[in-house]
């Protein structure tokens, strides 16, 4: 197969696709509590946070977590997540701007930094996996960046995609990162992770719905 002349998407999942920055800020705020860190608005958190996650973490301690702090403070952030994502569902509007995408004879995928074997069951539950060629989520250890994740999806789809027609949506500066480092073009959302003041000063554009992402990453591809 030669490689795709069209515009590919690389989705994001958490915050972008699956709105879940309420279940994000309750689940770390139960970490915290773990060490007797006071806790953070959503506000509050989408000022401080970044990764690597350590270094979130060394913004509020004053000092990098320890091994053993790090480890307690992972593990009771993924156990208190999956008990409050349940209630969380699709960003409003996904399904149809993924079926307009796909409809146009464009081409998407999902990489996310949720751990793969939890989120490839999670996206089927929503009965929208056919729309993707594509859904990668993190192997090995949590907390780090997302760049050498984008260059290996990316590579696994280099016969059907070009880089320089892709698009990475996401709502985190590492995000923009990542695209960068791989090649392809970013579209940062502000329903997420991330305030739109930390998201401009990456230098992507950056949108208020995934509507206007997707309009923009289409602008992005056709540029390229």
């Amino acid at each position: 197969m030669g490689t795709h002349t069209d515009a590919h998407i690389v989705w994001d999942w958490n915050g972008t696709l699956f709105h879940d920055v309420d279940a994000v800020v309750a689940a770390t705020n139960a970490a915290f509590a773990e060490l007797g860190l006071a806790p953070l608005t959503l506000e509050r958190y989408r000022e401080l946070y970044c990764v690597p996650v350590p270094a979130f973490y060394e913004r509020l301690m004053g000092r990098l977590p320890s091994r053993a702090e790090w480890e307690l403070m992972d593990a009771a952030f993924h156990r208190h997540y999956t008990e409050h994502r349940v209630r969380c569902g699709l960003a409003d509007g996904v399904e149809d701007l993924l079926t307009g995408w796909a409809s146009a004879g464009r081409s998407q995928s999902i990489l996310s930094m949720h751990g793969h074997e939890d989120l490839v069951p999670l996206v089927e539950t929503f009965g929208i996996s056919s729309y993707f060629l594509r859904v990668d989520g993190r192997t090995g250890p949590s907390g780090g960046s997302k760049a050498e994740h984008m260059v290996r999806h990316l590579g696994a789809l280099r016969d059907t995609v070009d880089p320089r027609r892709t698009v990475v949506i996401g709502d985190a500066a590492d995000d923009a990162l990542a695209a960068r480092h791989a090649g392809a073009r970013a579209v940062l959302y502000t329903g997420g992770s991330h305030g739109r003041a930390r998201l401009e000063a990456v230098g992507v554009p950056v949108v208020d719905t995934l509507s206007e992402a997707v309009a923009e990453a289409e602008r992005l591809a056709a540029s390229g």
